[in-house]
């Protein structure tokens, strides 16, 4: 939370994973601060959904040929 209070409105911070937003809530004990941390990590954000083959499937499979 710290973190995300020091940086919110004057900072860029960069999130990935392959978890989906909406199962955000469920990473966090304490409903109240699951929901400070992700409205300050939504305002304002630019979401990317990336889909398709995992690169390193792909990567692995050219390698073995």
């Amino acid at each position: 939370m710290e973190l995300f209070e020091r940086r919110y409105g004057t900072a860029s911070t960069i999130i990935t994973g392959q978890l989906p937003c909406s199962s955000w809530h469920d990473l966090f004990p304490d409903p109240t601060l699951a929901d400070a941390i992700l409205d300050r990590v939504v305002h304002n954000a630019q979401k990317f959904n990336i889909s398709g083959e995992s690169m390193r499937k792909i990567l692995a499979e050219r390698d073995a040929d």
